[in-house]
């Protein structure tokens, strides 16, 4: 007779025990007021995208500037002279940068939204690269696709530099707002069906 302890068994979760630890530390009400209300945010912006621009240049700006102040803060505590001259360049230009943004709000959009097309150009190559490096992979053609849309999203925004600094990070900010919106909305509907 065989004294080795019974082996539990792999079962998969149960989908009602899922749902009901959602549901116990989510509160579908409160998810889909929420949910209502970045939905109304991500319209708001929509309509105003040049608002919502101008708005999250400032919001970057002053926690550039903030940023900024506290490294120079931090350079003044450093006992070494690189750290010090390291961190006071570090924090002076942060802080440039950000005082620029709050001051000329336009230029501020201007070099955030060259960042992000340059970004995104980079990041479609890389996926583009990877995918050449896994290709035989199943789904990798799925790295392809990626790669390839956030590459030509990134060649469309920096084929329209700077006239379409003015709307593009609105844009983006309005799309999420609404997406995470949609999202939450229809979570707390599914949630509160069960």
């Amino acid at each position: 007779m065989s004294t080795d302890p019974v082996q539990p068994q792999n079962t998969p979760p149960n989908p009602n025990d899922l749902i009901n630890a959602w549901k116990s530390q989510l509160k579908p009400g409160w998810l889909m007021g929420l949910g209502a209300a970045f939905v109304i945010l991500g319209l708001i912006a929509f309509i105003y995208v040049v608002g919502a621009t101008l708005a999250s240049v400032l919001f970057i700006g002053v926690l550039m500037a903030i940023g900024g102040a506290l490294q120079i803060v931090h350079a003044w505590s450093c006992k070494n002279w690189r750290s010090f001259l390291f961190w006071s360049l570090s924090g002076l230009l942060y802080l440039i940068a950000g005082v620029i943004a709050i001051l000329n709000p336009l230029v501020g959009a201007e070099i955030l939204t060259l960042v992000f097309g340059a970004s995104l150009i980079a990041s479609g190559f890389f996926r583009l690269w990877v995918w050449l490096q896994n290709r035989t992979q199943t789904g990798g053609g799925w790295i392809a696709w990626s790669g390839l849309m956030t590459l030509v999203v990134g060649l469309i925004i920096a084929a329209g530099w700077p006239t379409n600094s003015l709307w593009v990070l609105g844009l983006i900010l309005s799309v999420d707002l609404l997406f995470q919106g949609w999202s939450m909305l229809l979570l707390g509907m599914a949630l509160k069906r069960q």
